[in-house]
């Protein structure tokens, strides 16, 4: 199975949306309670994403954050919704994880949002959670938490701990935040680049055009898939613990990183 690259958004008030952002090509589409909601329109949005026709395996559920005023109906909300996965937004203790899995009453992904530098230094303790397997970042809200430019150099420092402190948990490659502007195709494909040589395993997007470019980068193109490939047909093929490849010598890394790459492609063992 491959694992999700491409998180796609829809505000939960916005119904008419939700079939083109399902047919979008995205992994996953989020059906937003939070921000993309004005506070008159939670009861609407609620209603609405009860009442779609989705295939829910592919969905997932941003509800409001602990401190909103809106946490407590969202909670009895999860009691009745089908999306597989819930993300919490500014997502800072364990105890938020297991209050929502709990109101979900149900096996659910829990998807904490890193937004606060309070989260991110709690992020081994809440990726603990068993449900928890994933944390995302959101770029904006953690910049003003920290008093810094929402820009790449200015986050830098965090991307990367966020990066190293899923990884020390065991959890799957962390999710990159947006990219604000959708017209720019270059720009949502730099910031995917980015994010990929950083350690990232995948991206939040806001627009169905920034879907393709973002995929096309998190997917491993046909040359890593036949290196990877020949890597691991030499290693099984040889007889003696010294192997080379195109002139250059095979090690534990190099193996390691062979079965990640069919690992993205959802190849692994192949």
């Amino acid at each position: 199975m491959i694992t999700p690259t491409t998180y796609l958004f829809v505000p939960g008030d916005r119904p008419e949306r939700f079939a083109k952002a399902a047919t979008s090509g995205a992994d996953r589409i989020i059906l937003d309670l939070e921000d993309a909601v004005r506070p008159d329109a939670k009861v609407t949005a609620r209603a609405a994403i009860l009442q779609a026709a989705l295939d829910w395996s592919r969905v997932v559920v941003r509800i409001n954050d602990a401190a909103s005023p809106f946490f407590s109906d969202d909670l009895t909300f999860l009691a009745d919704c089908r999306a597989a996965a819930i993300m919490l937004p500014k997502a800072e203790t364990l105890n938020e994880m297991e209050t929502v899995a709990a109101s979900a009453g149900r096996a659910v992904e829990l998807l904490p949002q890193i937004e606060t530098v309070s989260g991110l230094e709690s992020l081994p303790e809440i990726l603990s959670h068993p449900a928890a397997n994933r944390a995302i970042f959101g770029h904006l809200d953690f910049a003003l938490d920290l008093g810094a430019a929402p820009e790449w150099e200015a986050l830098l420092y965090a991307r990367s701990r966020l990066v190293a402190l899923s990884r020390l948990a065991g959890a799957l490659a962390p999710v990159d935040s947006i990219t604000t502007d959708v017209r720019d195709e270059t720009l949502v494909r730099a910031d995917a680049e980015a994010a990929r040589k950083l350690g990232f395993g995948a991206k939040l997007l806001i627009h169905p055009a920034q879907v393709g470019p973002t995929a096309e980068v998190f997917y491993p193109s046909d040359t890593e898939i036949d290196w990877a490939r020949r890597v691991l047909a030499v290693i099984a093929n040889s007889a003696s613990g010294a192997v080379a490849i195109d002139g250059k010598m095979i090690d534990k890394p190099v193996e390691e990183a062979a079965y990640r790459i069919l690992a993205r492609a959802g190849m692994a063992g192949t």
